[in-house]
């Protein structure tokens, strides 16, 4: 089975759904394709700051409003992967496991995933007690330790969500310094059930049935376990662009380059939100780029 649109969106996330919205708005045929859960990362989040509504929201909350949004203005979510984008003959050809669907134009807005540490356990214990999500399994820790491992914005909220359940966190940062801001490091320190564990990596993970400890190896070379329930590592994000064409540029990180009216080296393909190189990380980041894109592609469709 085959489809035809105007644009194809690639990503239910705020980018992703917030361009689709403006593009069907403006009278283009618009889908959006989708591997995981609509909503991306952000519906991790128990209450969205800024909040993008009049009254507190959560990521879960936000993201189905627009879900719900799109479909009554006829937007087509495609729930599957997209393996390959390919321009041909002046549109292009989106490839999922059970169709080849065609677009004029396309929208990467696929996000960026959670890194892993990449150590043993970590796999082995993903969701016994390995996990990404504070506000979605914090009430499973009341009276543990856990460990977050990080030292950036979203490791501080982390650590902070799950303080309210743990009796400690051991925050595991491999240098001597947060980069977060400076209001998350403020409440951090002053919060006596997360304890700061500076110069440190993990490089194992281990356990029985659940996860019962977490092995740090310091600058100095010496290794110790903490006993803990759970382990949550925020240690930066990778860029879903494993579909894109070999002609997309990439950066170092592996996000997309894309030029100041975000098109991609590949005429009529877009890229915005996390998968973008120099995206700014933020809400209001996403829902910008998601509509300056939106009139970007209705002014090249005419």
């Amino acid at each position: 089975m085959s489809d035809s649109y105007d644009v194809a969106v690639i990503g239910e996330g705020v980018a992703g759904l917030t361009a689709a919205h403006r593009l069907a708005q403006a009278g283009l045929r618009a889908a959006t394709f989708e591997a995981q859960l609509f909503g991306g990362l952000i519906v991790n989040v128990n209450e969205l700051e800024p909040s993008p509504a009049e009254h507190g929201v959560s990521g879960a909350e936000y993201a189905a409003g627009l879900m719900q949004q799109n479909a009554e203005l006829g937007v087509e979510s495609v729930q599957e992967p997209v393996t390959g984008i390919r321009a041909s003959g002046g549109e292009f050809e989106i490839a999922t496991a059970g169709a080849t669907h065609k677009a004029r134009q396309v929208v990467v807005a696929s996000g960026a995933r959670l890194k892993r540490l990449g150590v043993p356990g970590e796999e082995e214990y993903e969701g016994r007690g390995v996990s990404q999500c504070a506000d979605c399994d914090g009430p499973m820790y009341q009276g543990e330790h856990a460990v977050v491992v990080g030292g950036g914005d979203s490791a501080l909220q982390e650590a902070l969500v799950l303080a309210n359940y743990c009796d400690k966190v051991y925050l595991v940062h491999r240098r001597d310094t947060y980069r977060a801001r400076a209001d998350l490091i403020e409440q951090v320190q002053g919060n006596s059930k997360i304890a700061p564990v500076f110069n440190a990596t993990v490089v194992a993970v281990s356990g029985e049935d659940m996860v019962r400890g977490v092995t740090l190896r310091h600058a100095d070379g010496r290794e110790e376990t903490l006993e803990c329930a759970g382990m949550f590592a925020y240690i930066g994000l990778a860029p879903n662009a494993d579909m894109l064409p070999a002609e997309v540029q990439r950066d170092a990180a592996g996000a997309v380059k894309t030029g100041a009216n975000l098109e991609t080296a590949v005429r009529g393909l877009w890229a915005i939100g996390a998968v973008r190189s120099g995206y700014g990380g933020t809400l209001p980041d996403a829902i910008t780029e998601a509509e300056r894109v939106a009139e970007a592609v209705k002014q090249r469709l005419g």
